[in-house]
């Protein structure tokens, strides 16, 4: 990081031409330290003070040689696109990130109110697979319906406990704490 002035009597063509070729340089070369992330934007807000005093100053009139020519203003400047494209793209990022943050939060209070989440089974529910066993997607129903397939015998609560001939095993995600098997007895 270094700082760098120009000190001198300017004339208003010579001091816009210098105010905007300095700052200029700043917009891209002065954003590679950490610390100048937050000492470049005082940089060019300082700069704005020289900026506004020679815009009071009169077109330049006799002299000891040709004045210089100011250019295009800042922003039209390529060095500005430098700035300019990634703020705008870090402008842009904020709101949608907000956006995403809300399909995010609205997406887990869903799920926080049972909505694509998995039944937890009881002892003596009755529940119908509607997919196959490697992919279990199991429901509860009344235990008197036609559409009951199983019946929830018990858990495996020990590492040595089993599920009697003939039981299924149900998915970890339909225990109450996703680390226990239910044991599903076929029910008819």
């Amino acid at each position: 990081m270094r700082f760098l002035s120009r000190r001198g009597m300017f004339c208003r063509s010579c001091g816009l031409a210098t105010y905007r070729e300095m700052s200029a340089k700043t917009l891209w070369q002065g954003w590679w330290s950490p610390l100048s992330v937050a000492i470049t934007p005082l940089t060019l807000l300082m700069n704005l003070g020289p900026r506004g005093r020679f815009r009071k100053l009169a077109a330049p009139a006799g002299g000891f040689g040709p004045s210089l020519d100011p250019g295009k203003s800042l922003l039209r400047r390529p060095e500005a696109l430098l700035f300019l494209v990634p703020m705008a793209l870090v402008a842009l990022a904020i709101p949608t990130l907000f956006v995403l943050g809300l399909f995010v939060q609205g997406a887990r209070a869903g799920q926080e109110a049972g909505i694509g989440q998995a039944p937890t089974l009881a002892i003596g529910d009755c529940v119908r697979n509607a997919g196959d066993w490697k992919d279990q997607d199991l429901e509860v129903v009344d235990c008197g319906s036609a559409d009951a397939e199983y019946k929830v015998t018990r858990r495996l609560d020990a590492p040595k406990d089993e599920c009697a001939d003939g039981e299924l095993l149900a998915d970890l995600e339909y225990s109450p704490d996703k680390m226990t098997v239910s044991c599903l007895a076929p029910a008819r």
